[in-house]
Formats: C-alpha cells, sequence, structure tokens
C-alpha cells in the first residue's frame, strides 16, 4: 500500500524553513549555521533554500527582521488599552513570559547581536530594535529614564536568562534581579 503524503503549499515550506532557520541561527550563529541542516529540517533541498531566500546571510536579516517584529507585536498586545506605567509593566510581563521563556528565540536574538559587524545585518538590528523603542516610548509617554530602565532591565534578563540562571542560583544574579525589582 503506498503512503500518500501531503504537498505542502510553497508558503508553508517558506514558513518551515524560517523555522528550522530561526533554530539553526540560534543554535550556530550566522557564519556557524548550516543551509544543509536548515533544509534538511524544513523538508526540503538545499538548493530550494537558496530559491526561496538567496543567501544564507538574506535568510538570517528575515529571521532577525521577523524576531523583532513578533516581539513588537507581543508588545502591542499586551499594552493594548494601556498607558503609561500600566502599559510598560504589561509589556515587561509579556516579555518574561512569552518571549523571554523561548530559549531559542532568545539565543536568535543573542546571535543577531552578536553578528552586528556586518553592516547589513546592523541595520537589521538597529531597525528592529528602534521600532520597539519608538512603540515602547509612545505608548508609555514615560521620562527617558524609566524607558531607559525598562530596556536596560530586559537586556540583564537575557543576559542572565542566557547563561540558565532564571532560578537565580548565583548569589550575584540574584541581586542584580532584586535590584530591579526595588
Amino acid at each position: 500500500m503506498a503512503v500518500r503524503t501531503e504537498r505542502k503549499s510553497a508558503e508553508e515550506r517558506r514558513e518551515a524553513v524560517l523555522a528550522a532557520a530561526l533554530e539553526e541561527f540560534a543554535a550556530r550563529g550566522l557564519e556557524g549555521a548550516s543551509t544543509d541542516a536548515i533544509a534538511a529540517k524544513a523538508g526540503i533541498s538545499q538548493p530550494y533554500v537558496f530559491r526561496l531566500f538567496g543567501t544564507k546571510k538574506e535568510l538570517f536579516k528575515l529571521v532577525i527582521a521577523r524576531c523583532f517584529r513578533e516581539t513588537l507585536e507581543t508588545f502591542q498586545q499586551a499594552a493594548e488599552g494601556k498607558r503609561g506605567e500600566d502599559a510598560l509593566d504589561a509589556m515587561g510581563k509579556a516579555y518574561v513570559e512569552k518571549l523571554l521563556a523561548d530559549r531559542v528565540r532568545l539565543r536568535g536574538q543573542m546571535q543577531a547581536y552578536a553578528a552586528c559587524d556586518d553592516p547589513e545585518i546592523r541595520e537589521v538590528v538597529r531597525n528592529g530594535y528602534g521600532d520597539l523603542v519608538a512603540y515602547v516610548e509612545r505608548v508609555a509617554d514615560l521620562p527617558p529614564e524609566q524607558i531607559s530602565r525598562f530596556f536596560a532591565t530586559g537586556m540583564l534578563l537575557n543576559v542572565i536568562t542566557s547563561m540558565g540562571l532564571e532560578d537565580l542560583r548565583e548569589p550575584w544574579a540574584a541581586r542584580l534581579v532584586q535590584g530591579i525589582k526595588s
């Protein structure tokens, strides 16, 4: 009896490649990532990856831009109907619960910052981060010190989480997080 497999649409294949690429880039960075591995995870051929995205760097840029866009969408959903400190608190909570908990996304974000030696990638990261800052400033409408603290807290949490210290078992990590809460 022949097994019939359902053929994926072009959009489904594209989504599969983007998901596989996020995993691969998060684990190995732009330089270390393999388009062979991305293709295998997505269930397509490597030439098809290049047909869809052109180059590995273009694929990386799309993945990173998508991560920033999804972070912005998470902030927008969390802050809906809120302003000021209520909006800031809601966005911070959503970041911790939804985005920081996603180790693949977190590592992808960290790899994006690490790849900023490349001017094209740096532009994607600057634009994505700039969009986040502009949105937070607009919806929170708070002084620059509070906006800066919000983003500084997020970056500190990124670093602590990337080191696997979410449980704060290291006393110094616990002190840093306690300082955020003060």
